[in-house]
């Protein structure tokens, strides 16, 4: 039986983490408990870190003299990083306007689902999604907890262009396209909120562990926080 989580080395300066290989809320929290008590060792010479859905990657600034060493040192540090570590995270609050002049696969989904595209909408938003990790694209959040009723595969054709703040479904996720750019799932709405802000000194407001909850708005009120977020007056709620 395998003892997780595991260490290997990953390159001469990195040592990769692994938990069970699974889409887990609980295996993203001990992650990040994990990251926070590495982040506190001012003393080690990390570099950078990489979350996954059941990893964790740590990059150091320099070679690794001794390998076994650094991932007894990591063993220590981990059996320190209990459940009684309190992580701090948000929930944030997402306008998204479903209707389908931006929505603009969701009559699809519903047909296909046999349910009304009011229906799509009310499943879709009443779940709290759970951020994994930032991927695809900056500021792409892979998010958990996208009910089974909604399961989508990703077209087998790309489209060219996905609008910036798409929000659609892939397979057994949904999330938010911070920018313009190619892509395959399915969209189902729109966000006028930046996922990805480079004038911001966080270019992207949301962490691993942090939580996304989709408000449904009409396009009247879409436009008003556009110009909102254009103004800066706009802030989001937690």
């Amino acid at each position: 039986m395998i003892d997780f989580p595991t260490y290997k080395s990953f390159g001469n300066r990195a040592i990769l983490v692994e938990w069970p290989s699974e889409i887990d809320n609980n295996i993203i929290e001990d992650i990040n408990r994990f990251k926070n008590k590495l982040l506190a060792k001012k003393d080690w010479d990390i570099l950078d870190y990489i979350i996954g859905y059941n990893s964790l990657t740590i990059v150091f600034k320099n070679p690794i003299r001794n390998i076994k060493f650094k991932i007894e040192e990591l063993k220590v540090l981990k059996k320190d990083a209990t459940s009684k570590n309190k992580i701090s995270n948000n929930l944030w609050q997402i306008p998204v306007c479903y209707e389908p002049e931006f929505g603009i696969d969701l009559v699809t989904l519903a047909q296909e689902k046999e349910i009304t595209i009011e229906t799509v909408i009310k499943i879709h938003s009443e779940v709290t999604y759970k951020v994994f990790f930032t991927g695809f694209l900056p500021g792409f959040l892979y998010l958990g907890g996208l009910d089974q009723r909604l399961y989508k595969n990703r077209k087998s054709t790309p489209r060219n262009k996905v609008p910036k703040g798409a929000v659609a479904i892939g397979g057994t996720q949904t999330g938010v396209y911070p920018q313009e750019s190619p892509g395959g799932w399915n969209i189902i709405g729109r966000t006028p909120v930046l996922f990805f802000d480079v004038e911001k000194e966080e270019p992207c407001f949301a962490k691993s562990g942090d939580s996304i909850q989709f408000i449904p708005i009409n396009k009247a009120r879409f436009l008003e926080i556009e110009k909102e977020i254009e103004q800066g007056m706009y802030r989001l709620n937690e």
